[in-house]
């Protein structure tokens, strides 16, 4: 299968550690993974083991922004300068697509390999929010790195993208909550922890996107009950305490394989999720989406700041697609 996957919930509700777990599972099968830390509150590196000073060290893909939209242009004739593309310019003939099994001057300017015990990964992140973009910047700005990319993503067999994404509902200030096959929504057993679940089943309804929830920090029955009459069906899982989990907060993690056994279950289980929503990807709605926010973008800012009709950028006849092929 091919997976395009995101966590999200609000801050301190576990996502980043679920999604680090979830990473290193997928690497433990021998699968091809793209992770990607779009929160600009950077913490996937360390859940993966790197240590602060390498984490720190990591390339910025919002400091590398004019290359990623020079790279994804291509020799589309609609785009016509990098100075034109924002974050939800979508691909067109003659545009560049990234796919998870290659080398390319985007992956070499901001991907860098992470080895985990069960395997490696590539890792890629927006970049923090830095005392020089107060008040001239805007954390959207990083962020849109991420999408460019997704938007220009063809993810191939048996590859997956697992995305770390904004804390709370952020996401929605573009359409890059569309840009995925499943959504995981980690939620804690309080009413703070549904509040995010609320929102982005509101946001989500319209739009065809796969949403389940991860109940995280769950102690007993009453809080599985408790999730399970707030969400409903859409719980698919709870996970509790972890001293494997403690362990590598603490910077110590044992072997991956140490995990315990009913954790191993429950990733297990999302990779099943994810997998089976292979058979209900849509090309063209996902085109027309991004086609829509592209639109809306456009129109509510993008032609201002730019100065063109950035609806000019929208190729008609193209969809992305597993089947379509980069332009050099």
């Amino acid at each position: 299968m091919n997976m395009k996957i995101a966590f999200v919930g609000k801050g301190g509700s576990g996502k980043t550690t679920l999604s680090s777990l979830f990473v290193r599972h997928l690497a433990s099968t021998g699968s091809p993974v793209v992770a990607v830390d779009a929160d600009i509150n950077q913490h996937l590196g360390p859940a993966l083991g790197l240590s602060d000073e390498e984490a720190g060290r990591l390339p910025a893909m919002g400091d590398r922004l004019a290359l990623i939209k020079d790279y994804l242009r291509g020799s589309n004739p609609r785009i016509t300068s990098t100075e034109t593309m924002i974050k939800t310019t979508p691909p067109g003939e003659g545009s560049r697509l990234l796919r998870v099994c290659e080398d390319n001057p985007v992956y070499e300017a901001c991907a860098r390999p992470v080895e985990l015990d069960g395997g490696a990964v590539r890792l890629m992140v927006t970049g923090p929010f830095t005392e020089a973009d107060l008040g001239v910047s805007c954390y959207h700005s990083k962020t849109g790195a991420v999408e460019l990319c997704l938007n220009h993503l063809v993810d191939g067999q048996s590859e997956y993208i697992v995305v770390d994404m904004t804390a709370g509902s952020d996401s929605f200030a573009s359409g890059m909550f569309t840009r995925f096959d499943i959504t995981f929504l980690v939620a804690e057993p309080t009413r703070k922890g549904v509040s995010v679940y609320r929102q982005y089943k509101e946001y989500a309804r319209d739009f065809g996107v796969t949403l389940k929830v991860v109940g995280n920090k769950v102690q007993g029955q009453d809080d599985i009950d408790f999730l399970r009459s707030e969400v409903g069906d859409d719980l698919l899982l709870t996970v509790g305490h972890s001293d494997w989990v403690r362990a590598m907060e603490k910077g110590h993690p044992p072997r991956f394989e140490q995990l315990e056994d009913g954790n191993r279950r429950a990733l297990r289980a999302l990779q099943a999720a994810a997998d089976a929503t292979y058979e209900q990807r849509d090309w063209e709605r996902y085109t027309r989406q991004m086609v829509h926010f592209h639109l809306k973008n456009a129109q509510s800012w993008g032609n201002e700041r730019t100065g063109a009709d950035l609806a000019a950028q929208v190729d008609p006849e193209f969809v992305l697609r597993e089947a379509e092929t980069a332009t050099a």
